[in-house]
């Protein structure tokens, strides 16, 4: 302890002593004979209290929480919700998830279903109970989102990561497995008469990633979750004061007020395609456009043929 931090702490042990030897003045000094109490350490009282209160209203944070925030006690305890959506609620079904990659680093690349991330949610879940190797793959959440208010450490918590370009490469060039959707806000912005029709993939950023870090590209296809949450119209000018691009309407929401925000149990399926290889083009292919451009429209027609294959196959809306 330095000679400026020593006065403080000097004087809060004196006062703690002058107050023990009052208590104990007042109290009538040391414990009765045979009461089983020994002398109260005042000093260990003390910091007791001020770590209890340092701590008050804060949850307990687990030693396993790696560097994007995931933290695995929370994740073991959010499992039997997690569960309940994707076997009770929702009845996915997870076509293809035998044919995805049994080693090495996975990109997952997904249409965009609905404004909340449980797409991402369920199809990292889905992969971590049902594929040989457990993996649980981090899904990317949009900025708009991510930075609500306490939406960010929730979904960290949960394997969620912001989307951005050196995060996914990060995650990929560790061996693990990411979650893009390519469609960005506009794919969660679609109403429900767009449903289930892509939008723009962007400039081919997954693409140019996939062949940087030479990564097999995995085409997802979701469907069961855009009437999960059925967008009617949008609200742009009131979303402002809340930070969103646009306040959706939905058949429950604002009606309802909070139970609105509750998914309806539509009947899901997560559909795997076969993984597209790029391990046979350099680095330098990320540069020219059109290769890129090639690969983000294979990418794109092979999505929205999953799509049409599993909206054939669904009895209904409800399964």
């Amino acid at each position: 302890m330095t000679d400026a931090e020593g006065p403080e702490p000097d004087l809060l042990r004196r006062a703690l002593v002058e107050l023990r030897q009052e208590l104990e003045a007042r109290l009538g000094g040391d414990p009765a004979p045979g009461s089983g109490r020994g002398p109260v350490d005042w000093m260990e009282l003390f910091e007791g209290l001020r770590r209890r209160l340092s701590t008050l209203g804060m949850s307990e944070r687990s030693g396993e929480v790696d560097e994007f925030g995931m933290d695995e006690v929370v994740v073991r305890r959010t499992e039997p919700l997690l569960d309940f959506l994707l076997e009770r609620w929702w009845r996915i079904d997870l076509p293809g998830i035998e044919g995805l990659p049994a080693a090495g680093p996975c990109l997952l690349v997904a249409n965009g279903s609905g404004l909340l991330p449980y797409d991402g949610l369920m199809i990292s879940h889905a992969v971590a109970r049902h594929h040989p190797a457990h993996v649980r793959p981090r899904f990317l959440v949009a900025d708009w989102l991510i930075t609500l208010p306490f939406a960010q450490p929730f979904l960290a918590r949960l394997g969620g990561i912001r989307a951005c370009r050196e995060n996914a490469q990060r995650i990929l060039q560790r061996g693990g497995w990411a979650v893009a959707f390519p469609e960005g806000v506009k794919g969660a912005a679609k109403v429900f008469r767009q449903r289930y029709r892509l939008q723009r993939f962007g400039r081919g950023g997954v693409v140019r990633l996939a062949i940087e870090s030479r990564t097999p590209l995995v085409p997802v296809a979701v469907v069961g979750a855009e009437e999960a949450h059925p967008v009617l119209f949008k609200l742009r000018t009131p979303a402002r004061a809340f930070g969103l691009p646009f306040l959706p309407v939905t058949p429950t929401f604002p009606w309802l007020g909070p139970l609105g925000l509750l998914p309806l149990p539509s009947k899901w399926s997560i559909r795997f395609g076969e993984a597209i290889s790029l391990a046979h083009l350099g680095p330098e292919a990320a540069t020219d456009e059109l290769q890129v451009q090639r690969l983000t429209a294979e990418l794109r027609e092979r999505i929205q043929a999953l799509l049409e294959q599993s909206l054939a196959e669904r009895p209904s809306i409800w399964g």
